[in-house]
Order: structure tokens, then C-alpha cells, then sequence
């Protein structure tokens, strides 16, 4: 008898769960995926970021309110800007039941997809020249956020594209331009086409637009408080209603703006 069975090992049991180690190839190889995008977002952002924290500051000195638009999955980045622990009060997310995919997943799509959906709902919230509003779409080539920022845009309204210009370029065009056509500034995430990432040489899972999202509206918000400082202004800010103090430093927030932002 040996101890040495590494050529006679017995197939693992069926339902054993993976070996030790198994799967860490893959976790590493997305793992370097992200970091490398966001490395990518980080060099080639810089002056847009600055640029649209100037509107968005330029909007809150001046008493205006940001608007923050999405369909489908871009209204996880609508969730991320509104009654967000170190986040701007005076945003107002702009959305409606039927493009919200948890009411109906395919009905969400055909709604995005409709054309005239986009502008109703500007007309519906009607944003005024002292407010900004920022438009979240990956592809950017449906009608409802297309529509948006071009009837902002008409309406003297500055707008913020947060998307992506190789997924753009790739998209099923669902309406005559783009929504980085219609934008004062534009946020390239640089998502990929398709937004999957692994594995590398046929992507088909790991989707990266939403950690792109995110982490170009923390950029913006820093760049935003830097820039704040230095003109001597107060921005209005949620607290994580989870410390110490929370509820009461919110208060003032929901007193200030409760009647602008129907929301809260």
C-alpha cells in the first residue's frame, strides 16, 4: 500500500462541490477585467467629470434641482443619484412604473423603445434652465432617453449623457441619433458592446455597466464637493439614516425640498 494516490484518485461524488481553488482562474481573469475598464474610465474621463460637476454645481448654487433619467437597467443609476448616503438631496429621479422592468420585463423594453415616451415625460416633469439633468443609458440609442435630453436640450435645459460610446456604436438603432448627440457634456463609461465582459474571448456574462455607472457618479461627486469648496457653497447632502444623527441632519433635507421633489 502507498500514500501516493495522485494517479489512482477517485472521481469526486456527484454534488461534492467544486475542488479547492476551482474558479479562482475566472474570478481573477473578471476581477482584471473591471479594474481594466475602470483604468480606461479613469484616463480618458477627467475633463468631462469636471465639466459636469460645474453644471450640477453651477444648477445648485442657483437653486435648481438635478434631474436623473434611466430606463430599464439604467435605473439602477437612477437609484444610486436619489436618498443616497453622501448623495445630493436635490435630485429627482425621473422615471415611471411602466419602463421599470420589475412591473413587466418585456413591456419595460417596448415602452423604452416607443417613440414620443421620452418627451411626455419631460413635459410631465418639466425641468427649467437653472436645473441640469442627467440622462443614464448604455446604448443610448433607444427613444425614451434619446428623447430626453433632446427635448431638454430644446428647452435651454443643460444635459448630463452618462454612456457609452463603443456600445453606442454598436447598437441596434431604435431611433435617428444618439443620446450623446443631445448632451452639454457626455460621461463615457466605455462599456463594452453588449455590456458582458467573460470570458474574454466570447463574453457572455459579467456585466460591468452598472459598476462603470457607479463609479463615474462617485467621480463626479468628488469632483463636485472639491469644486464646491472652493466657490464657498453648501451642497445638500443625504446621511446614512443608519448612524448616529442620521434622521435629524435629513430632516432639513426632506423640509427643504419635499415640495420640489414629490419622491421624498
Amino acid at each position: 500500500m502507498t500514500d501516493d494516490t495522485t494517479e489512482h484518485d477517485s472521481p469526486a461524488a456527484p454534488g461534492a462541490g467544486p475542488a479547492p481553488g476551482a474558479g479562482t482562474a475566472a474570478r481573477a481573469a473578471v476581477a482584471g477585467l473591471f479594474r481594466g475598464l475602470l483604468d480606461d474610465l479613469d484616463r480618458t474621463s477627467g475633463a468631462a467629470v469636471a465639466d459636469a460637476a460645474t453644471l450640477i454645481l453651477d444648477a445648485v448654487a442657483a437653486g435648481g434641482l438635478v434631474y436623473a433619467a434611466g430606463a430599464g437597467h439604467s435605473l439602477a443609476m437612477v437609484c444610486e443619484t436619489f436618498y443616497r448616503a453622501g448623495g445630493l438631496a436635490c435630485v429627482r429621479p425621473v422615471w415611471d412604473p411602466e419602463i421599470l422592468p420589475l412591473n413587466g420585463a418585456t413591456a419595460s423594453t417596448a415602452a423604452e423603445r416607443r417613440p414620443g415616451s421620452g418627451r411626455a415625460m419631460v413635459e410631465r416633469v418639466k425641468p427649467g434652465p437653472d436645473d441640469v439633468v442627467v440622462v443614464f443609458s448604455t446604448s443610448g440609442r433607444n427613444p425614451y432617453p434619446v428623447e430626453i435630453a433632446q427635448e431638454c436640450m430644446a428647452r435651454g435645459v443643460p444635459v448630463v449623457a452618462v454612456t457609452s460610446m463603443p456600445a453606442s456604436a454598436s447598437a441596434t438603432a431604435r431611433a435617428s441619433t444618439r443620446l450623446a448627440d443631445h448632451a452639454t457634456v457626455v460621461l463615457d463609461t466605455c462599456v463594452p458592446a453588449g455590456d458582458v465582459v467573460h470570458p474574454a474571448e466570447s463574453p457572455r456574462t459579467a456585466a460591468v455597466s452598472t459598476v462603470l455607472g457607479a463609479y463615474v457618479w462617485a467621480l463626479l461627486l468628488a469632483e463636485l464637493d472639491e469644486r464646491a469648496a472652493g466657490r464657498g457653497v453648501e451642497l445638500p447632502r443625504w446621511v446614512s439614516a443608519n448612524v448616529p444623527g442620521g434622521d435629524e441632519a435629513n430632516r432639513r433635507n426632506f423640509t427643504r425640498y419635499g415640495g420640489r421633489i414629490p419622491e421624498l
